[in-house]
Order: C-alpha cells, then structure tokens, then sequence
C-alpha cells in the first residue's frame, strides 16, 4: 500500500535526490542548479513558492509530486501544476504514480482548482500513455515558450 504525506523541511535532501534522479531519467543529468537548500526555502516559506508531497511503500520513500497554483483567466479560477512527479525505478508498476496524481486531484477538487495540469516530454511514450490512461487530455496545440538566464536578463533590460 502507497501512503502519501506532505513533504516535511527534513525531506528537502530527498526531494533534491528524487530531482536528480528525475533529471538524469530526462536525458539532463547535469541540469538541476537547485539544491537541499533551496527546496527547503522554496517549499517552506510562508507563502510557500510550491508544495510537495512524498509517496511511502512500507515506510520507505519511493516518489514525490511537487506542484504549485496558477491561475486561468478563461476560467477565472486557480489551477494546480504539477512541476514534477516521480517515482523510483523499482517501485514502478505498483500504483505509486496513480496514487500521487489521485491525491493531487483531490487536492486540486477540495481548493477549486478548474484545472489539474502539467508537461510531459514528446518522447516518454510510457508517460504519455499512463496519463491518458488516468484521464489526461493531451493538448498538442500549445508549445511551452520559455526566457531564462542571458536571454531573460537581456529582455528584462529591453
């Protein structure tokens, strides 16, 4: 049986462990800038800049989910985004990744979020298929745009 708790500040090692081990999963191995540190201040703040939880089997870690609010003006309600949600190799295929994203729909029902959403890589095919397994409507017609270092800097003093 999975059990899913909120991410307590000591778990802020494990939260940067389960990060790398996602990224290196990506193809990014070297990518991840953020440290124990900064998940710490990050995820407990007060405001939290985002929230997570971490997935239990037996009493062991095997996954987290982290994810923070955004706000649809169609909608004219907040939403739930999921930043990244994994689940450690040999605890695949025993319900860890269902039940993560069923506690945060919950979580996003009980806040009244209109939505429930996040990104996937066009080539993780087992991914894709368990979302939509789960209920997940893919939405091919947007593309992420993103600004970051040099190029978010140099547009910032435009």
């Amino acid at each position: 049986m999975t059990l899913i708790r909120p991410a307590r500040p000591k778990d802020a090692a494990l939260i940067h462990r389960f990060v790398s081990e996602l990224a290196a999963f990506e193809r990014e191995p070297d990518a991840v800038e953020a440290t124990p540190e900064s998940f710490a201040a990050a995820l407990f703040a007060d405001p939290p800049a985002a929230e997570a939880v971490i997935a239990e089997r037996g009493g062991e870690p095997v996954g987290f989910a982290l994810w923070f609010h955004n706000f649809s003006t169609w909608k004219g309600q907040r939403g739930l985004y999921l930043e990244d949600l994994y689940v450690t190799p040999a605890a695949r295929g025993h319900g860890v990744g269902r039940a993560l994203l069923i506690h945060l729909a919950q979580i996003a029902v009980q806040r009244g979020c209109a939505r429930f959403e996040w990104s996937v890589l066009d080539w993780n095919q087992p991914a894709i298929d368990f979302y939509r397994s789960m209920g997940a409507v893919g939405m091919d017609e947007w593309t992420i745009q993103r600004v970051e270092g040099e190029a978010l800097t140099a547009l910032a003093s435009k």
